[in-house]
């Protein structure tokens, strides 16, 4: 038997900034693989946001405390963490589109086949900044934006695949004021027409907005977006239930999503990267 094993060794570049907002450090990674894909990621430490209290002890809590007792007379605030990634692609030039793929099950009812079902996949175009508006849930899709205009050649579109953070949702009523102010957190993907103007999805300073001139407000316009210069703003976010290992200052904790090439090459761009090779140092034994 003729056995050929092959492999790669993985060298990623990550660029890094550290930014301080308030309490919080928020560590922000961009990773880029010699896959092609490219994985950012959020990390958060920092202190906690602390409430004073005359508790020391979860036996005494007899209302609502809004957080966690995480130390004697210290109640850690229940609060989220949003993040929205401004994303302008521009694959192989700036006439992109956005695609939906589903993945669906078929019934075999016909007798064909001994098997009751299979899946399949049913794409769609968006047309509108409307139908770009994407909630994450359970059911299986695949979000894409590619470019009509360029094909491999075997025929497929060439583009870029969001695979996309754990999604986190709103707690929050839609009336509710901070929730006016942050509606660029009421789904998980927005896809725009470009605009230079548009660039901050919560405003200027989304802690004095006032809620009319965010993501959500500029999308009522329903612009057309296929084949159209666009951008995806992809919202990640972490629901923060404080617990005691948090306390006085908490370790990291992270969320990420990935921007996986999707017929974007040929075949697999790693194999073009040399294989790892045998190397004799001096004065070292086998």
């Amino acid at each position: 038997i003729l056995q050929i094993e092959e492999s790669r060794t993985e060298v990623n570049l990550i660029v890094r900034t550290i930014v301080t907002v308030g309490n919080y450090d928020n560590v922000i990674d961009w990773e880029f693989k010699a896959s092609g894909s490219i994985k950012p990621s959020i990390a958060l430490s920092g202190i906690l946001e602390i409430k004073g209290t005359n508790i020391k002890h979860k036996d005494e809590i007899k209302e609502d405390l809004h957080g966690k007792l995480v130390s004697a007379n210290s109640i850690g605030i229940y609060h989220d963490h949003f993040y929205i990634y401004y994303l302008d692609f521009d694959i192989d030039g700036t006439q992109n589109s956005f695609e939906k793929t589903s993945l669906k099950t078929v019934r075999i009812k016909d007798g064909s086949s001994k098997r009751k079902s299979y899946w399949t996949t049913e794409t769609q175009t968006a047309k509108t900044e409307s139908d770009a508006k994407i909630t994450i849930g359970l059911a299986p899709a695949e979000l894409v934006v590619v470019n009509p205009n360029i094909k491999t050649a075997v025929g497929n579109e060439v583009g870029y695949r969001l695979i996309p953070a754990i999604p986190a949702h709103p707690l929050l009523t839609e009336d509710d004021y901070p929730q006016i102010r942050g509606a660029f957190t009421n789904y998980n993907v927005w896809v725009t027409a470009y605009n230079r103007t548009e660039k901050w999805a919560g405003g200027l300073y989304v802690d004095r907005s006032r809620g009319d001139d965010t993501l959500a407000v500029w999308t009522k316009q329903n612009r057309e977006i296929v084949n159209k210069d666009i951008v995806m703003w992809h919202v990640v976010g972490i629901h923060h239930v404080p617990a005691q290992e948090d306390f006085p200052i908490m370790p990291l904790l992270s969320t990420s999503f990935e921007l996986r090439p999707t017929n974007f090459f040929e075949r697999n761009p790693v194999l073009k990267t040399l294989s790892p090779r045998d190397v004799a140092w001096p004065g070292c034994s086998n």
